[in-house]
């Protein structure tokens, strides 16, 4: 059987998480100041962005909804 010590992994998932939030932080900041997206509007972009916050939701957003200035 296979013992993981999560302290080990810290120094690794520290930075990670931590991106994670500032990401979904300028994600949902940069969602709410601005009025036009290339699809979809600010309520569907807020729902993707929060439950898909594992990178995805925000990823997607720059990729997809974010428009062009």
């Amino acid at each position: 059987m296979i013992n993981l010590n999560v302290q080990e992994f810290l120094p690794f998932l520290v930075p990670i998480v931590i991106l994670e939030f500032v990401l979904l932080f300028f994600t949902i900041k940069h969602i709410l100041t601005h009025k036009t997206y290339k699809h979809g509007n600010r309520v569907l972009w807020l729902i993707i962005t929060i439950v898909g916050m594992n990178y995805i939701g925000p990823i997607l957003y720059f990729i997809l909804g974010k428009e062009d200035e």
